[in-house]
């Protein structure tokens, strides 16, 4: 499971933060969160994870350091965005293996 949340927002541009949870019965050796950004918003710099970004399209794997969560843990990744578009929270999809 993954949570979106925004942290900080400025003209033009936010600070986010997704929040990675292993709610199945098995220890994760990592996870790749993905998502489409909305119109108008582009990533500029993330932390606590790897980013791909195809077009609209991101996806996060975790650090070195962050990957393995057991059952019911957690861990969180952070970014920072631009915005010149209608804005919006973005479904995130998380998948641990």
């Amino acid at each position: 499971m993954a949570v979106y949340k925004i942290t900080s927002t400025w003209n033009g541009g936010f600070q986010g933060e997704v929040e990675i949870m292993n709610h199945t019965s098995s220890t994760w050796a990592g996870w790749t969160a993905t998502w489409a950004l909305p119109q108008g918003q582009t990533i500029h710099s993330l932390w606590n994870g790897t980013s791909t970004i195809s077009g609209q399209n991101v996806t996060v794997t975790n650090a070195a350091y962050n990957g393995a969560l057991a059952p019911e843990g957690k861990t969180t990744f952070g970014f920072v965005a631009g915005n010149t578009g209608q804005g919006g929270l973005p479904t995130v999809t998380c998948t641990g293996r």
